[in-house]
C-alpha cells in the first residue's frame, strides 16, 4: 500500500530537522570501522531520495527503492543529474533485484513499518540473499522504549508558517503496534486552507527480536549502537542503529 501519499509533496519541508547529510557520514564512519569499501549500494524505501543524494554526490553507485510512487516522483526530480543512481518501485518485504550488493541500507525507521514479523523475517531473508559475501546491512529503528513511552498515546502539534499539523498516537501493548493519526492543513492563501489525512503504524520491536531473526538468517555479525554512535545503547535509546555484516 502507498503509504505517502499528498504527504509526499511535503514529506522534504516537515523532515527539514533531518540532517541527511550527516547520516550519510555516519553510514561511511560504519564502512571504515568494518573495514568495508562499497561501490554498489542499494537503499530500501528511499522516500524522496535525500540520502541517496548524498550517496550518489560521494560518487557510490545507488539503486534506491520504495513502495511510494508519489515519493519516488519527488526522488526523481531531486535526482536527475546523477548518472549512478537508479529508483524502482518496490516494497521492502517482496523486493527482487537481479544484483548483489557490497551494502544495503535502510534508514529513518523504516524497518518499523514492517509489523508483522514474520515480513520482517522475509525482508532480511531478502537482504540477505541480494548482499556479497562480507556485505553490510545498515539500519535503524525506533526504539521499543521511544514507539511506547515517548510517542505512543500522546499527541503533538505543529505550526509552521505553511503547514499546521496534528499528531494523535495510540499504542497498543498487545501487538506492540503505534498507530499515527496525523492531519494536516495546508496553507493556500487568501485564508484558505486544504486539509488531508494520514494514517501510519510502526511496530515497537525489541533488540532481542531483531537479533534473533538476524542471527536466524545467517548473518555472521551483528552489531547494534545508540543512533549516530558506537556507543551502546541503554534503556532510553531512541532509534538504535544496526550493522549485520554476511
Amino acid at each position: 500500500m502507498d503509504r505517502y501519499n499528498e504527504f509526499a509533496v511535503f514529506y522534504d519541508e516537515l523532515m527539514n530537522d533531518f540532517d541527511y547529510e550527516e547520516w550519510g557520514n555516519y553510514i561511511e564512519k560504519i564502512f571504515e570501522k568494518y573495514n568495508i569499501d562499497p561501490r554498489n549500494i542499494l537503499e530500501m524505501a528511499c522516500g524522496t531520495g535525500s540520502l541517496t543524494y548524498y550517496l550518489a554526490r560521494k560518487r557510490y553507485n545507488v539503486i534506491g527503492f520504495d513502495v511510494s510512487s508519489d515519493m519516488l516522483s519527488k526522488a526523481y526530480e531531486k535526482l536527475r543529474p546523477f548518472k549512478n543512481v537508479m529508483l524502482l518501485e518496490q516494497d521492502m518485504v517482496n523486493f527482487e533485484i537481479n544484483k548483489k550488493f557490497d551494502s544495503i541500507l535502510s534508514i529513518c525507521d523504516s524497518i518499523n513499518y514492517i509489523i508483522d514479523k514474520d515480513k520482517l523475517y522475509k525482508c532480511f531473508q531478502n537482504v540477505y540473499n541480494h548482499l556479497d559475501n562480507n556485505g553490510v546491512f545498515v539500519f535503524d529503528i525506533n526504539s521499543y522504549y521511544k514507539l511506547k513511552e515517548i510517542i505512543g498515546n500522546n499527541t503533538f502539534v505543529e505550526d509552521r508558517e505553511d503547514i499546521f499539523y496534528t499528531w494523535q498516537n495510540e499504542f497498543d501493548d498487545i501487538d506492540n503496534v503505534c498507530t499515527f493519526y496525523l492531519t494536516f492543513f495546508k496553507n493556500k492563501g487568501d485564508n484558505l486552507y486544504h486539509r488531508f489525512d494520514e494514517e501510519h503504524m510502526e511496530k515497537a520491536y525489541r533488540v532481542e527480536e531483531i537479533k534473533e531473526i538476524l542471527k536466524n538468517i545467517g548473518f555472521a555479525k551483528i552489531d547494534y549502537f545508540d543512533a549516530f554512535s558506537f556507543e551502546p545503547i541503554n534503556e532510553k535509546s531512541e532509534r538504535i542503529n544496526f550493522v549485520a555484516i554476511k
